[in-house]
């Protein structure tokens, strides 16, 4: 981690409050951290909110400049804003804000921060495994090497060189993804209307059209947000069009997938996939995802765990230096950001 900044200049400390679920505080904040933010700010209460109505929250919200939230926090409303009216930031230091963000809190002018590309790093790390992984036909082979025990003979098929991985999507993840990427003899390409032709040239990969990524991808990989425009966006038609012994790769929604469609494409063994979301979290008990031979299944674990958590609060904390000094984000969400992201 950086070393922590000086005191803001002039004097003044924000007062910053902590709001999330109470049992993740020691998971979120290393000592460090700690010492950055009380450099800058003043913490009347280490202890975070996990409520805005109660009397603690009451005493303390008036004084609040600088809110940093994390998961489990409530939703920032009317009645927080009320109560809360020297706010000038948050900072979330989780993905999407959407959980704690309300039309009142856009309303109001508040800057909001998010720490999604923090979050982002891990799941990029977790589809960079599975994509070399897969293109090496090691999810295949560990099946029939289980099952076959010493009778099976040494696979020859598979390997890395040459092969298309296809990016459906050039998000926070996406991009970090396509860095970690670059090390290796890999055809790389992404699908993303987002994206103009200068900035995927800036970022070394083909930019193609979604129905030309799907059919010539060995590995297909997800990162697109859940939105209406996105619902079932690789249907029973977009699969069918998945070249025979391709990979699905989903760490974004389970939404953006037409479940039914993919178990029959999966039952039939002609895709393979690497599942970290599904429809429906978790998966029902009787679910085929959970035996099929070619579904590499795991439950949602590609984000922040572990280690890998206080991450996410450094971001937010040098979010709320940069306040402290007079300076802007550096991961500002706005409203109007809301079409496009998570």
């Amino acid at each position: 981690m950086s070393t922590a900044a000086p005191g803001p200049a002039g004097g003044h400390r924000p007062t910053v409050l902590l709001a999330m679920a109470g049992q993740l505080v020691p998971r979120a904040f290393e000592p460090e951290l700690w010492d950055r933010l009380a450099a800058v700010c003043e913490i009347p209460d280490r202890a975070p909110l996990t409520d805005f109505t109660g009397p603690r929250a009451q005493a303390l919200l008036p004084r609040c400049e600088v809110l940093l939230a994390h998961w489990g926090c409530p939703p920032i409303d009317e009645r927080v804003l009320a109560a809360a009216p020297a706010l000038k930031l948050v900072a979330y230091a989780g993905g999407s804000v959407r959980p704690i963000a309300s039309p009142p809190l856009w309303a109001s002018g508040v800057t909001v921060t998010s720490a999604a590309p923090a979050n982002a790093r891990p799941v990029a790390e977790y589809v960079l495994a599975a994509v070399l992984f897969a293109n090496k036909g090691a999810f295949a082979a560990r099946e029939a090497f289980r099952t076959q025990r010493s009778r099976m003979r040494r696979c020859t098929g598979g390997g890395n060189r040459g092969r298309r991985v296809g990016l459906v999507g050039a998000s926070h993840t996406g991009r970090q993804l396509l860095r970690l990427l670059r090390p290796f003899d890999l055809d790389v390409a992404v699908a993303d209307p987002h994206l103009d032709a200068a900035e995927a040239e800036s970022l070394g990969v083909h930019k193609v059209e979604l129905d030309e990524l799907l059919r010539t991808s060995d590995v297909v990989t997800l990162h697109v947000p859940a939105l209406p425009s996105t619902r079932r966006l690789l249907d029973g038609a977009a699969l069918g069009r998945m070249r025979d012994g391709a990979v699905l790769v989903n760490t974004s929604h389970g939404s953006v997938v037409d479940e039914e469609a993919l178990l029959a494409e999966l039952a039939s063994g002609r895709l393979s996939a690497v599942l970290d979301v599904t429809a429906v979290e978790p998966a029902a008990d009787d679910s085929p995802l959970y035996d099929l031979p070619n579904v590499f299944l795991t439950p949602h674990l590609a984000g922040a765990t572990g280690t890998e958590i206080p991450r996410l609060t450094e971001l937010a904390v040098t979010e709320i230096e940069r306040f402290a000094h007079g300076l802007g984000p550096r991961f500002e969400v706005t409203e109007e950001d809301l079409a496009r992201i998570a």
